[in-house]
């Protein structure tokens, strides 16, 4: 693997290459075009960012000779010199030592260039001091012609040992140059080892690659269901299609830092329009992540790291009052953790209020004062996430209006990925961004539900637990049991997906339909899955085996279906849907809500 200055110096070769091409491309026109300003102005900008480039990744013969073809572009640009045939060969010549210095760093050879590096610099010289001559000549009155001839003898003086320099340096540059080109005369073309994809030709090559997986699958499957036992046959096509899913999602990585450095505006306006003081510093911007789930969450870190400059950092008058500096700090950073990216965005400001967090959330209606006594602080964190839920007492330009957590919570559910929220008072807060490191193959958990097989991500599953019927116990209008020392919420899946997403069914305990026709010493298949600091026991058929899957997204008319977030083709052939854990949790707990607040009522 290669490492991370190799891959800059073939960003840059690459870069470079298309510079040279485009610049050649440009002189080539404005050789018939010499009145051509647009083209001039681009051969400027081009060298101009060519200079930068080769200076910050140490190339210095691409940096001097990329400044001093700047340089003359620039005086061409304002007027100083007219291009003409004179001009022209020196400048092509130029670009050529040009071209072989950028083509040097493939192989490491020498490439002499002070020569006509030093014969530009004269050009532009010369006509520096032509420009100045004009000038002091035409402000010269008829009686200081004798005054006015020592100058110009001055400036001829001074200029002939450089143009003498100039010519020694490019004769010798050009006869070693003629003994090699003797060998060999003909033009090469330079290529770049990069090559430059649309995201959507990616994206294209992991569909096929994915139905090429459930392809393999379905012959494995066909040859077992006939009684042919030939895995070890299929050992190498097995290990083939999934080096080949691999390398494509690895293409599909990139840099978190692509999108990290974006913020250090973001965190400067929004300290400008809050009148703070806010410095941004990141870490682990070498990390890589696919390239959909940056895309999908940036929205999210842009109003996260706008909540911590709003909600978090005091301001300067503030923070001087409590001895912290006066300047307030936002780390963001990024690390792996096996399958998963970890993002972490951390302030030095207040912190949480829990206190007001508890008031504003029984304003809301969101929690009873029963409840606000027994949750805990990071069971209160999560409540900020709630759609029109905001501490703020007065709207700001960034924060107060109650909109922007729900919506991150939301995303992050979309994609997989959790969110949690530590504090402490004074200190600051951190929020901790659980994302999967690739939305292309789930890790998942397969099971049969009445004769159907489905699929739960193993991102939401905690464990997998066998209960007999009597260590569940009804309670309210549900179902609990005991594990690992805590209660727990027991569902058959079969009665959720029996019920209307719209209905009135909530007077009876709709989700103990199934309990009663247990037997008494049958073993029930439980999945313990967990989302939003919510655990319930998902009741199976059947559990049948972990994989991985490629998941297709619902297409329309179905692409509505809440319960429902994807689907994947089995090896047998058959369609298995993915359970959205997220929905169908939130769907639980309402139905749960709703079935207290009827009795509530009665």
């Amino acid at each position: 693997m290669k490492n991370k200055e190799e891959e800059y110096k073939e960003i840059f070769l690459s870069e470079a290459l298309d510079n040279f091409e485009e610049i050649n491309r440009l002189l080539t026109h404005i050789e018939k075009n010499v009145g051509d300003k647009k083209s001039i102005d681009e051969l400027f900008r081009i060298t101009h960012t060519l200079k930068g480039n080769a200076a910050g990744m140490g190339f210095t013969g691409i940096a001097e000779m990329g400044h001093v073809l700047e340089d003359l572009f620039g005086e061409v640009r304002e007027g100083r010199i007219t291009l003409d045939a004179a001009i022209f060969g020196p400048l092509f010549k130029a670009v050529d030592v040009l071209g072989s210095l950028v083509n040097a760093i493939k192989d490491g050879s020498a490439v002499k260039y002070k020569g006509i590096k030093t014969k530009l610099q004269v050009i532009i010289t010369r006509a520096t001091k032509e420009q100045s001559d004009n000038k002091e000549k035409a402000a010269v009155t008829v009686d200081s012609t004798v005054e006015s001839s020592p100058i110009k003898k001055e400036t001829a003086e001074e200029i002939k040992p450089e143009i003498e320099t100039a010519e020694i340096l490019t004769e010798s540059d050009e006869a070693e140059e003629d003994e090699e080109s003797n060998e060999e005369e003909d033009v090469k073309v330079s290529f770049s080892d990069l090559v430059q994809v649309p995201v959507r030709k990616l994206d294209n090559l992991m569909n096929l690659v994915g139905e090429l997986i459930i392809e393999k699958d379905r012959i494995l499957a066909s040859n077992i269901s006939n009684g042919i036992n030939s895995t070890s046959e299929y050992a190498r096509l097995s290990r083939i299609s999934s080096d080949l899913q691999y390398s494509v999602m690895d293409v599909r990585l990139v840099q978190v830092g692509f999108l990290f450095n974006k913020f250090h505006r973001v965190v400067r306006d929004a300290a400008n329009l809050e009148k703070k003081n806010v410095a941004l510093k990141l870490s682990g911007a070498d990390t890589e992540i696919d390239r959909n789930v940056l895309q999908v969450i940036s929205d999210s870190l842009i109003h996260l790291i706008r909540n911590c400059v709003g909600h978090g950092i005091e301001s300067p008058s503030e923070r001087k009052k409590l001895g912290k500096e006066v300047d307030g700090n936002i780390w963001l950073g990024a690390r792996l953790d096996t399958d998963a990216v970890i993002i972490e965005i951390r302030d030095d400001g207040k912190g949480l209020n829990y206190d007001k967090i508890k008031s504003k959330a029984i304003g809301n209606g969101l929690i009873t004062k029963e409840e606000a006594g027994l949750l805990s602080d990071e069971e209160l964190s999560m409540l900020i996430f709630e759609p029109g839920f905001s501490t703020m007492d007065q709207v700001t330009a960034i924060s107060g209006r109650g909109v922007g957590m729900d919506v991150v919570k939301k995303t992050m559910d979309s994609i997989g990925g959790t969110i949690k929220v530590f504090s402490e008072a004074g200190e600051g807060t951190t929020i901790q961004m659980t994302l999967p490191s690739s939305m292309a193959v789930k890790s998942c958990l397969l099971f049969d539900l009445r004769t159907e097989v489905y699929a739960i991500p193993l991102a939401y599953t905690e464990s997998v637990i066998s209960l007999y019927k009597t260590d569940i116990h009804k309670a309210g209008g549900g179902l609990v049991a005991t594990h690992l020392g805590k209660n727990i919420a027991v569902v058959f899946l079969k009665d959720v997906f029996d019920q209307q997403l719209e209905g009135t069914g909530y007077t009876s305990n709709v989700l103990q339909n199934s309990f009663k026709s247990v037997h008494p010493e049958e073993k029930l298949d439980i999945v313990v899955v967990t989302f939003g600091n919510r655990t319930v026991g998902f009741v199976v058929d059947k559990l049948l085996q972990q994989r991985e899957i490629v998941e297709k997204p619902l297409m329309k008319p179905v692409d509505r279906i809440r319960f429902i977030s994807g689907v994947t083709i089995l090896g047998s052939g058959n369609v298995c849907l993915v359970l959205n854990v997220p929905h169908l949790l939130n769907f639980i707990f309402s139905l749960t809500a709703n079935s207290k607040n009827i009795k509530t009522s009665k």
